[in-house]
């Protein structure tokens, strides 16, 4: 059971280039566990090869911009053509499944976009993983540096400053707090391949 290896896909959108940055960090935390292969799995053309891809993925982490208050129409048409694996007896059942979103605004109602996914992963009967951080920059001698500065469980949040390109936000701070959530991914799912092995 110590040759068991993880697949782990980052299905996401990004309108700008800012969440794709968070997919990229997530998918570096992800490869950093031994055992893991991460993928990044771009949501904008969904091909036979997106769903392949995802078919044989492990772990899933989906990510998308919060627009108006909730994921991206990208994203939505993607979980809406998504019925095609659900139909198939919940072909992603017992997979693993993560999310992370980005706004320009501190808040920007981004807890109601991971909401969005975990209910969206709940209904293709997959295993949530939040993060295990405690909340950053919430006290008077914490740090916008701190990891999960945005204090999110359910997932991993990013800010992008509205006038600041791909190549300056998030910042790394956010990009750190993705790379914790793909480590935790890939690590949740080691445990969980092995121990569906020993059952």
């Amino acid at each position: 059971m110590s040759n068991t290896s993880a697949r782990i896909a980052i299905a996401y959108h990004s309108g700008y280039g800012h969440t794709a940055k968070q997919a990229e960090a997530v998918a570096a935390g992800a490869s950093s566990v031994p055992g893991a292969v991460a993928e990044l799995v771009p949501l904008d053309e969904l091909t036979e090869d997106v769903w392949d891809r995802l078919a044989a993925a492990d772990a899933i982490v989906f990510g998308a911009p919060t627009y108006m208050g909730s994921p991206s129409a990208v994203f939505k048409k993607f979980a809406e053509e998504s019925v095609r694996a659900w139909a198939d007896d919940l072909a992603w059942r017992d997979k693993i499944a993560a999310g992370f979103t980005n706004s320009k605004a501190m808040s920007g109602d981004k807890l109601n976009s991971l909401v969005d996914l975990a209910v969206f992963a709940a209904q293709h009967g997959m295993i949530w993983v939040g993060l295990d951080l405690y909340p950053g920059w919430a006290e008077s001698t914490a740090s916008i540096e701190d990891l999960n500065r945005l204090g999110s469980w359910l997932g991993a949040m990013a800010q992008s400053d509205a006038d600041l390109s791909a190549e300056k936000a998030p910042p790394a701070t956010d990009l750190r707090t993705a790379e914790a959530l793909g480590v935790r991914v890939a690590t949740v799912t080691l445990r969980h391949l092995r121990g569906a092995l020993a059952a």
